[in-house]
This record gives C-alpha cells, structure tokens and sequence, in this order.
C-alpha cells in the first residue's frame, strides 16, 4: 500500500533561526486563526491536486478521503504529491528521501503505546475530540496542549507529536514508532526514528473530522526548508461551499 511507504513520514509561528517545529503550548483557551494566503480569493478557479508527482507552485483544491468538506493548499515550486495523501519535498543536503511532509489520509485507529503497537491499535469515534485526547494519551509519545484554531470555514484543534525521550526505537514493534493508522491490522502513520516531530491541526466538520499534519524527520533539516513546510501547512484553508 502506498501510504505504508510514505508512513515514516510542526503551528502557526516559527523561529528565525530554529529547525525545530514549532511549539503549540497555549491552552485550549487561547483560540487563534490561521492567517490566509495572499492569493486566497474565493470567486478563482482552483485546480485540483494531482495523483502523484511533481507539481508546479500554485494553489490547489484537496478532496481528502473521509473528509467531510474540502481544503485549499498552496505550495511554491519544488514539491510532489503521492496517492493524493500528501505533499513532500527533499532537504538534498540530507541522505533521506525527504526533509518534510505534509499529510492527510484517514486516521481512525490509534494505538495506546506508540512502542507497543501490534495488535493494539484503538478504533476511535469520528469527533475532533477523540482523536486528540487519543494521541495525547498515547504512551511512548509526548504532546502539547491543544490550541483551538480556526481554518476558513471550520474551526480545529493543534497540537505537537514527538517521540518520549527515553523510548528506544529498537524496543518497539517492528522498530517503528505508531501514531495512528487508517487500517485496523497495520500501521500506516508512524517514525521510523526519535528525531520526528510534527505537528497536528484537527478540524471539526459539523462533527466529522479531518485530521492534517506536517512532519519534520530531523532535526539537521534545512531551517529553510522548515519553515516552507510550516507556510505550506499554515497555507490549508478549508470551505464550505466548494
């Protein structure tokens, strides 16, 4: 399955000078709105996402599976899409395939340990909420406080998802690291080293949710190319009426 393969695969405000994602550590009290690209305008015509591939810089209309409304995404030159899932760029100062990741395939099982994850992967109800108390109870992981945040016509949750400090990889099952999973048998959102990060918004569609995030897979990731992913990621816009 292609989204197995691109399993290995953070908010709004970025250091200047950091390659960390950023920290969402407010409380749920303090809502903010995710500031829209200068190109949004809703009387454009916007070209749907591609299947795969490399695609040109530009903005383009997302129907995620599972998801209840679609989003708008805008990218600058240099990144490729893959199934429709998500959208990657290289680091070529770095040997993985990648540098950073923005994601949005279905996410209806979570594991209760990340580590200990065969076997255990957790069905959870179609609420923002569960999704969010279920990952930030996840053991082998550690979470922020989830921020409320608004995202053109839908309201959300956002948080950071990184790997507990003391956990060693080669423990888990399958040296791999469980996030969440759209199948109830494998996983298909995991790291594959303690050096992931991410970071999460889930969106709240009349109830149903829609969950997107964006992956660092190191922390020697070009600064650079870390803030394009978190622009990339700031840049998702879903409507209502589209």
């Amino acid at each position: 399955m292609a989204i197995a393969l691109i399993g290995f695969l953070g908010g709004c405000q970025y250091e200047s000078d950091g390659v960390s994602l950023p920290s969402a550590s407010t409380s749920t009290t303090e809502s903010r709105t995710v500031p829209p690209t200068p190109e949004s305008d809703d009387t454009r015509r916007v070209s749907p996402l591609p299947e795969n591939g490399d695609i040109a810089a530009g903005t383009y209309l997302v129907l995620a599976a599972g998801f209840a409304a679609p989003f708008e995404i805008t990218v600058p030159d240099g990144w490729s899409v893959t199934d429709g899932e998500g959208l990657a760029k290289d680091d070529p100062d770095h040997p993985d395939k990648w540098g950073v990741f923005v994601g949005w395939w279905p996410a209806h099982y979570v594991p209760t340990d990340a580590c200990a994850w065969q076997d255990a992967l957790v069905k959870v109800d179609p609420s923002p909420q569960a999704f969010v108390d279920a990952v930030r109870a996840q053991t082998s992981t550690a979470s922020t406080p989830p921020v409320e945040v608004l995202l053109g016509d839908y309201s959300g949750f956002e948080f950071d998802h990184s790997v507990a400090g003391d956990v060693d990889i080669t423990a888990c099952d399958r040296d791999k690291f469980c996030i969440h999973s759209s199948l109830s048998n494998e996983c298909t959102r995991w790291y594959s080293s303690a050096a992931e990060r991410e970071t999460y918004r889930v969106v709240d569609m009349n109830g149903q949710r829609g969950v997107i995030w964006v992956v660092q897979f190191h922390e020697s990731i070009n600064p650079e190319l870390t803030r394009e992913a978190g622009a990339v990621f700031d840049s998702i816009v879903f409507r209502s009426d589209k």
